[in-house]
């Protein structure tokens, strides 16, 4: 029997507590050692589709996908949740949060007063016109109708909340009627979009501009983008982009990198799949997809950078792959952990349907490396590869992991589970 860190979740649904307070941090927390690779059986199961998105909000884990049933930690009890649903952090109990949308939320983050936002490729919320973001209280799943803000076309990828800011990145190329390409800033009260925040993302030649993932410094002064664009304003940022968010407007920095001008399998407009800041904010880490044609390309991998100074920037390590796509990063310290399909790592020689090169270790669909090498973590819980790991959460007890399989750590976990802390 794997072990427990608390009694087994209660079957009945709960309501959320009235919890109140600023909204918490987003950056990934600092822990003191690498997660256990033993999944707790108290978390809930997803029984069909994929999560794309998790967010804490005091105790409340907030999930975002694809999705239409879950179920508690027993399997015993079934709920109609449509895309969204919460539970608690410390016993899985499964919240009667349950508002309507009628499309995939992609993206959450943290709202004030236990509320949280939402991104994705819907357009009606609770029977509401609002296409792509809306804010929803946890306590009675109404949406707050003084958050305005709506997306022309397309859909919201991901979301972070700092202070009375919400940034959101996608596939819009207008947001309340104001022209924003990809990246906007908006008050996080009225949705309204902030005028002086422009970061003039573009991408001549490309279909069309669009962040694919942000993140924003745990300081809350910079923010790195990545996406299919190719320019920011005048100057040349091919697929990533480091702005100065500390004052008024979107400036953007003079750091950049040119290891993602090669391009990998013809067809893609954009390779990077997540960006996340260490928890100091001194260096950030790239996964990326892509499909493996060099070892001298970025395809397949991950990759640190140092984002201090300015100027061209090259990797300070690269984690490759050969052959199989990463989608999600999460750093703690410790470790930097990695999701997607991958069956190694340390592989730079290999090559997909040709097995590992020499060195490679096997790590399916899930694992650590090295903050200061890159090198493979003996952390090796396994899970189901699927598509792979589409969101990682970092709580201060412990590692999440939402995807689109059912089974993590060798054991039955419906597309969510957590590993805790030693």
């Amino acid at each position: 029997m794997r072990r427990r860190l608390l009694a087994a979740a209660a079957v009945a649904v709960v309501a959320v507590p009235a919890v109140a307070g600023p909204v918490p941090a987003t950056a990934d927390r600092a822990h003191p050692s690498v997660v256990s690779a033993d999944p707790v059986n108290w978390t809930p199961h997803v029984l069909d589709g994929t999560v794309w998105a998790l967010a804490l909000v005091g105790d409340t884990v907030v999930v975002g996908g694809a999705f239409n049933k879950v179920a508690d930690s027993s399997r015993r009890q079934t709920y109609e949740r449509k895309n969204i649903f919460a539970f608690g952090l410390h016993d899985g109990a499964i919240r009667t949060f349950a508002p309507e949308v009628d499309g995939a939320v992609y993206s959450l983050a943290a709202g004030p007063d236990h509320s949280v936002y939402m991104g994705g490729a819907f357009k009606r919320v609770n029977g509401a016109d609002q296409r792509g973001m809306t804010r929803v209280s946890l306590r009675d799943s109404s949406r707050y109708t003084s958050f305005g803000a709506r997306v022309n076309w397309g859909d919201v990828r991901a979301l972070v909340s700092r202070g009375d800011r919400l940034y959101a990145g996608g596939t819009f190329s207008a947001v309340n009627g104001v022209r924003r390409a990809g990246l906007v800033r908006l008050n996080g009260a009225t949705g309204s979009v902030d005028q002086s925040f422009d970061a003039q993302l573009a991408g001549p030649g490309l279909k069309r501009t669009r962040v694919e993932h942000f993140d924003v410094s745990p300081d809350g002064s910079r923010l790195i983008a990545i996406g299919a664009f190719l320019r920011s304003g005048n100057a040349d940022r091919t697929q990533i982009a480091l702005f100065d968010v500390g004052g008024s407007g979107a400036d953007l920095t003079g750091w950049y990198t040119d290891a993602f001008k090669p391009t990998c399998m013809k067809g893609f407009d954009t390779y990077l799949r997540q960006v996340k800041f260490s928890p100091d904010g001194s260096y950030i880490v790239v996964a990326a997809t892509g499909r493996a044609s060099s070892a001298q390309k970025l395809c397949d991998s991950a990759s640190r950078f140092e984002v201090r100074g300015s100027g061209r920037h090259n990797p300070t390590w690269v984690q490759r792959t050969g052959g199989d796509s990463l989608y999600a990063v999460a750093i703690t310290g410790p470790a930097v952990y990695l999701g997607g399909h991958q069956r190694w790592f340390d592989n730079p020689y290999g090559t997909d349907g040709n097995g590992p090169g020499p060195g490679a270790v096997s790590r399916p669909g899930i694992g650590a490396v090295s903050p200061n090498t890159g090198k493979a973590l003996e952390w090796n819980p396994t899970r189901s590869r699927g598509v792979g790991v589409r969101a990682f959460l970092v709580t201060a007890n412990g590692l999440l992991v939402g995807s689109d399989t059912d089974q993590l750590g060798r054991e039955y976990h419906g597309r969510i589970g957590m590993f805790p802390l030693r």
